[in-house]
């Protein structure tokens, strides 16, 4: 089989982005700057690779491309015109911006190919097994160690090399619908899928993200709803498909209750507990934006702008908002605020349709009530997937048009008379 050059390189771009980010998430857990660093500069020099050859991004799936780009410069102009209340914050947040607009990019030009596409979502996967596994046995047997090896520094809340159980939550959420979709529409090794969306579940369930929780046995009911509701689905349901909702429907009900118990559950999910403290730190940034609600006080600052808003003493460093979209408006300004809700409004019916594209509307409902965002390559991940349904969308509308168009082109003469049979013929 002939491979273009086209193909190529949208094999090493997929090979690049996994490498990026299979280094980022393990790297999580360390405290300096460099794992960051390399992420954002093979994302960065990747990217331009593929410009370089001339490549172009299609038309009609560049909205959140523009909108990224624009956070970026949008940074470098609050630099420019001194809008910015610590220059280091706001120069670093635009070198984020900019990445996210390049996975964004990559995603798009890299899983335009199907087979390319498919293979990189197993291999999703089977990391998102990976991850989890590693992360139940080490909250049971070596909590106060990463990989049994490293010390942690907050052993309640790690999961992992995640040190931080909400972003685990974040990355398995958005996993998890990939997991049941394979399981629960694919044709090869569906039980096995289905056996890693379980693990998958447990491992939240074991972090004990409340958020989290929440959001990944929604995201499981919106698999199941979304595939009964498919016209094919709803006309055929083979008998071991039908099974697998069944057996996953149980096992979700019979992990919930029976690792953490009702009585856990209710403890986590009391709404005191959940909003204490977000409040007011949502009001505080509220009247930020209030005060600076065009140009903002510049990206990456909250944490630097924060205390003079603040409405309580946590005794305690706030380094993020606890909700990423109201951090955005106070940072950029309505500008970008209402930019990143355009952008959330495009991706919905796209990530719906494909179904196991959903984990990344659940990130962005995820970053109202906490700050997933504030790490690159957590942000990245939702911001990948919605690049590949995207990818999807427009490989799809290329192959329509094409049949189109060889529908409709009219007969060419071709200067002889059309064969005629003899009477005798057969």
């Amino acid at each position: 089989m002939q491979y273009t050059r086209s193909h190529w390189l949208q094999s090493f771009a997929a090979i690049a982005i996994a490498f990026s980010f299979v280094f980022a998430i393990l790297t999580l857990w360390l405290s300096s700057f460099w794992p960051v660093s390399i992420f954002e500069i093979l994302i960065l020099l990747t990217a331009a690779i593929v410009v370089m050859h001339g490549e172009t991004p299609n038309l009609s799936a560049s909205y959140p491309l523009f909108v990224l780009m624009f956070a970026a410069l949008w940074g470098l102009l609050q630099l420019a015109t001194g809008h910015t209340a610590y220059r280091y914050e706001t120069g670093r947040a635009v070198i984020q911006w900019l990445t996210w607009a390049a996975v964004y990019y990559l995603g798009l030009f890299a899983f335009r190919s199907a087979t390319i596409r498919r293979a990189f979502l197993d291999g999703l996967v089977w990391f998102g097994f990976l991850l989890a596994s590693e992360a139940i046995v080490q909250a049971y047997v070596f909590p106060e160690k990463i990989f049994a090896l490293f010390p942690a520094p907050y052993p309640n809340l790690v999961m992992g090399p995640v040190l931080y159980h909400t972003h685990y939550a974040v990355i398995v959420g958005t996993i998890l619908p990939i997991a049941l979709y394979k399981a629960l529409h694919g044709r090869i090794r569906p039980y096995l899928y289905l056996g890693i969306a379980i693990i998958l579940f447990i491992s939240v369930v074991v972090s004990a993200s409340r958020g989290g929780l929440i959001i990944v046995s929604l995201e499981a009911v919106a698999v199941f709803v979304l595939l009964y509701l498919r016209r094919d689905f709803r006309r055929g349901v083979m008998q071991r498909e039908a099974g697998a909702i069944a057996v996953t429907l149980v096992a979700i009900a019979g992990i919930f209750v029976g690792i953490a118990g009702y009585g856990a559950i209710s403890m986590l999910l009391r709404p005191g507990s959940m909003l204490h403290g977000r409040v007011e730190y949502a009001l505080s940034t509220i009247h930020m934006i209030a005060h600076q609600p065009w140009m903002g006080f510049g990206l990456g600052t909250w944490s630097t702008v924060y205390p003079a808003y603040a409405m309580f003493d946590p005794w305690a460093f706030v380094n993020q908002a606890h909700c990423d979209w109201l951090q955005w408006t106070a940072e950029g300004g309505l500008p970008l605020g209402i930019l990143m809700v355009s952008l959330f409004v495009w991706m919905v019916p796209s990530a719906i349709r494909s179904i196991w594209g959903i984990g990344a509307i659940a990130a962005f409902v995820h970053a109202i009530f906490d700050y997933p965002f504030s790490r690159p390559a957590i942000g990245a991940l939702p911001i990948l997937i919605m690049a590949m349904v995207a990818a999807q969308r427009a490989a799809g509308a290329r192959s329509q048009s094409r049949l189109e168009n060889e529908s409709t082109l009219p007969l060419q003469p071709t200067g002889r008379l059309p064969a005629v049979p003899s009477p005798g013929a057969r």
